[in-house]
């Protein structure tokens, strides 16, 4: 039987902190940064958490990433 193989994309778009949670990234953050404001670009700065209905749905594919 193959083996289940991750999802490329996902490997990029999110890390998995030390204790299991699923962090994300922000849209709007790679250029045109000149027009946007200052706390705009502070807020885009942080990384949040995923939330949990999407880590069940990625569940089966993230397993492959540590």
């Amino acid at each position: 039987m193959p083996k289940m193989k991750t999802h490329s994309s996902l490997k990029d778009r999110i890390k998995i902190t030390g204790t299991g949670k699923v962090r994300r990234y922000k849209a709007y953050q790679n250029h045109l940064m000149n027009g946007k404001g200052k706390s705009q670009k502070q807020r885009l700065g942080k990384s949040p958490v995923m939330a949990t209905g999407d880590v069940a749905r990625l569940k089966q594919q993230i397993s492959n990433l540590k």
